[in-house]
């Protein structure tokens, strides 16, 4: 059925028919079938109004459509409930042993607890640099810029860019302005601005940068959405996934500068890897990298993360958690995923996820978007707390059902995603705690933690502690010599204090999983010094 076709009115015997295409045989042989009616008036609109004119229409019905998801699945896939029934008995009963261990045998529990938090430790840091080993990305690059090379601009498919936005008129106007300089004809691409109800200043400053002449002959489609709960980024993308027309789909956010080759990559990438792969991850960095401690440790952090951890996981073919911007999908099996889970507050790691269960693949490009690293303390916080909440709550969803998860991810994939979307919030959590009692003891020199460090668990400890920390030091090295940031490397030494900041957030954002577990803290945009910003 065309799309962007439909009636809206039927008096008389007289069917109206409201189309963007100015004459669809199909549209009009369809809805004489469905209708009979005596005569057909066809009225051609553009894109715009058309769009406008659906979602006035079908408004309960878009509503319902994003929360729900495009292809509709169980709240209990969705991190609308936070905990399954047997979710809460499960951890219900294993706060009731701990609590009943303590009472009957205090020592015995608290050497056992020691001992698995110890050797998870291990294998986390294992794990991790076991990647990084295997995840150099060189390997297929070339042969994905080589077939850029050979595309033809009048034969490049339909694009669709999703910018969600709010409260970002500080930088609304510079975001608008380079995605007008992507190299990509201007004629087959379509960029969503989706602005919130409420934002008033962010809409009046989108409609100011449009009357700018250098950016009429550019498809930007302003579209409001609905003020209604939860008001999250994943629902606004799923708004304006029900009006996306591309073949191809990729998210910005308000503060990315995308290099300019970023879609035809994406593009060469889909044509020469298998059809499995449904989506394609870009690099991302930071234009205000040397800022102060923050943005500096940030870019070592996503430098790493980016260039080790994600081809790491692509190259052995596991679950990867999808950055929140530059994800490159194929739209049609993005549709076919359900869209975003709205009340996930890191709804890409989300995805990644749900692609890997439906046997798609995720591969990383060579393009990188560049944003603002946060650069104040409590925005930092902010943002961080958000993203280790939408990782509790991914984990969560995934383990409603682990005999169920084993069977679709296999042994392998379910191990890995447990690792590192479970694994990274428990590191945060109970760091504070081994560090309390290590600095206790280095203080005091005191003989009451001793009988808690058995050889047993004294020498995994002393691992943890040691090379542990000298590892956890050592990745964050890698970039550094990567990509020649030389003036980064004090740095890197640094990164266990920076390992406290999210600590602070691990917790703040354990509070709210079970206080406000959708709520969407906002991160402030355009507090980039502007010498530090890369043009």
């Amino acid at each position: 059925m065309d799309t962007e076709t439909f009636p809206i009115k039927l008096k008389d015997g007289i069917l109206i028919l409201v189309s963007t295409i100015p004459y669809s045989r199909d549209s009009i042989t369809l809805y004489r079938e469905l209708f009979s009616p005596k005569d057909i008036k066809y009225i051609w609109v553009e894109k715009r109004l058309f769009d406008e004119l659906v979602r006035k229409v079908y408004d309960e019905q878009i509503r319902k459509k994003t929360l729900e998801g495009l292809n509709p699945r169980p709240e209990i896939e969705t991190a609308y409930s936070v905990f399954s029934r047997g979710q809460a008995l499960f951890f219900g009963l294993i706060l009731l042993i701990f609590i009943y261990g303590l009472y009957v045998n205090a020592l015995k529990t608290l050497i056992i607890t020691n001992f698995i938090i110890q050797v998870f430790y291990v294998l986390f840091i294992g794990y991790k640099l076991f990647l990084s080993f295997f995840g150099e990305f060189d390997r297929g690059k070339e042969i994905v810029k080589k077939e850029m090379k050979n595309l033809k601009d009048d034969e490049l498919p339909f694009y669709t860019l999703l910018i969600p936005v709010y409260k970002e008129k500080e930088v609304i106007n510079q975001l608008l302005r380079g995605l007008s300089k992507l190299d990509y004809p201007k004629e087959r691409i379509e960029i969503l601005i989706l602005m919130e109800e409420d934002d008033k200043e962010t809409i009046e400053s989108v409609n100011k940068t449009l009357k700018d002449e250098k950016l009429k002959d550019y498809n930007f489609i302003p579209i409001v959405v609905p003020d209604y709960l939860p008001k999250t980024k994943p629902k606004a993308c799923n708004y304006g996934l029900i009006f996306s027309r591309g073949k191809y789909l990729v998210i910005y956010d308000a503060e990315d500068i995308p290099e300019r080759n970023q879609l035809k990559m994406a593009v060469s990438a889909f044509k020469i890897y298998p059809d499995k792969y449904i989506c394609f991850q870009a690099h991302l960095n930071y234009y205000n990298a040397y800022q102060n401690f923050l943005t500096k440790m940030f870019t070592l952090e996503y430098s790493y993360w980016f260039d080790y951890m994600l081809p790491g996981l692509s190259k052995f073919n596991l679950p990867i958690p999808l950055g929140g911007t530059s994800n490159h999908f194929k739209t049609e099996k993005l549709i076919e995923l359900g869209g975003w889970d709205p009340y996930n507050t890191t709804e890409d790691a989300d995805l990644g996820m749900r692609a890997y269960l439906n046997g798609y693949k995720i591969g990383v490009i060579d393009s990188t978007t560049y944003e603002e690293a946060n650069s104040r303390l409590g925005n930092w916080i902010r943002q961080r707390s958000r993203w280790i909440k939408g990782y509790m709550q991914t984990w969560l969803v995934y383990n409603r059902e682990p005999l169920k998860m084993i069977k679709m991810a296999g042994l392998k994939g379910y191990l890995s995603f447990n690792m590192l979307v479970g694994g990274t919030p428990f590191i945060f959590l109970v760091n504070p705690i081994l560090w309390a009692i290590f600095i206790f003891w280095l203080i005091t020199r005191t003989e009451i933690v001793k009988p808690i460090f058995p050889p047993e668990v004294y020498y995994i400890a002393l691992i943890n502690l040691t090379i542990g920390n000298f590892l956890a030091v050592y990745l964050n090295l890698l970039p550094i010599f990567k990509r020649r940031l030389f003036s980064l490397l004090p740095y890197a030494f640094l990164n266990p204090f920076y390992w406290i900041l999210h600590s602070i957030a691990a917790y703040k954002a354990l509070w709210q999983l079970f206080t406000k577990p959708f709520y969407w803290e906002k991160t402030q945009h355009g507090l980039a010094n502007n010498n530090n910003k890369k043009s």
